[in-house]
């Protein structure tokens, strides 16, 4: 593991100063050339549901960097990315940035290594972490700086969470217990229902919710409490929804095109038709009409148009808590 002392050999000394000064805790461990190529990527959104890696969704990723250097951030864990990723892909180097608080997220040294990355990839953990310790700081501004340059971005689990304009911040959840479906229909504004906006800018996933593990965990009940608190609390008219089961991905284009890959159950795509009748605390939800499209791999949907090939529409309502759907013997997955 490389630790600050040893950071030298990455950055030019002036950045190295600044960084010691404010004397923060990051850790880099790189992989591959010690020197940053220049290369020319291109714009694209790898979202992937979590579980096992998807080898497809890294080759994508790894090509829009031109084989160039690939960068993953976390908030904790280690660098086993490090060695599959470049056992996978043919660019410079890849490497693992973690930053644990909000100190050391304002290191302009931690901003400008992620200034220089060809493609970021945000690893899984906990997204309350990178809200808690990363949003309004310097290294929020130079992952939305990257987006708006046309470089590639990806995530998976808690990665892909934070990719819409719109998230689950899970800022409420006590001792890593997660919100559960049951008690958000049960109660909208429950404790922990908190919806958190505005940490990554992706320009195709404006008024759009991303979640992960979607389909695996049972987490449908609390994606439409998520969709009717943000048109209760006035986010947004037309909020949209993008979730992703387990050993699944939907690899993004930047013309709004994307196709569905892996083994899971696929991708679903969630809009409102109509506000929530009922979504106030401590009262079941009551939100009719949702329109769904479920979209297995090889599937394709364009979120512009907001329209797919190859995958099954169906509607969700919300009837007293208790989801209902057109899907044969109720089925809502």
């Amino acid at each position: 593991m490389i630790q600050r002392s040893l950071f030298v050999i990455f950055l030019p000394l002036i950045l190295l100063s600044i960084s010691a000064a404010q004397n923060t805790s990051f850790q880099y461990m790189r992989v591959g050339n010690q020197q940053d190529a220049t290369t020319h990527p291109s714009a694209g959104t790898a979202m992937m549901g979590g579980g096992s890696d998807l080898d497809e969704a890294f080759r994508w990723l790894c090509a829009k960097a031109d084989g160039g250097d690939f960068l993953v951030l976390r908030a904790h864990g280690d660098d086993a990315y490090n060695s599959y990723v470049n056992g996978l892909c043919k660019v410079n180097s890849v490497a693992t940035l973690i930053i644990p608080d909000r100190k050391t997220a304002q290191d302009p040294a931690v901003a400008e290594i992620i200034h220089h990355a060809e493609a970021i990839f945000i690893a899984g953990g906990d997204q309350a972490n990178y809200i808690h310790f990363w949003q309004g700081t310097l290294v929020q501004d130079a992952i939305n700086a990257h987006i708006a340059a046309g470089k590639p971005i990806g995530g998976t689990s808690a990665g892909l969470a934070v990719q819409g304009e719109f998230l689950y911040g899970a800022l409420n959840d006590p001792d890593d217990s997660e919100l559960q479906s049951k008690d958000a229909l049960a109660n909208p504004y429950h404790n922990q229902v908190t919806v958190v906006r505005d940490f990554l800018h992706i320009p195709n996933l404006k008024e759009t919710i991303t979640d992960s593990h979607f389909a695996k965990r049972n987490r449908m009940g609390r994606t439409l409490v998520f969709l009717a608190r943000i048109m209760q609390d006035g986010g947004s008219k037309h909020p949209r929804e993008i979730a992703i089961d387990e050993k699944s991905a939907f690899l993004l284009e930047p013309d709004g095109k994307g196709v569905v890959i892996g083994t899971g159950r696929g991708v679903y795509f969630l809009r409102p038709t109509q506000p929530p009748k009922v979504c106030r605390k401590e009262a079941p939800l009551d939100f009719r009409n949702i329109s769904a499209y479920h979209v297995p791999a090889g599937g394709h949907f364009d979120v512009r148009s907001w329209r797919g090939e190859g995958g099954n529409a169906y509607v969700l309502s919300v009837e007293q808590g208790a989801i209902v759907s057109t899907l044969p013997n109720n089925s809502i997955y």
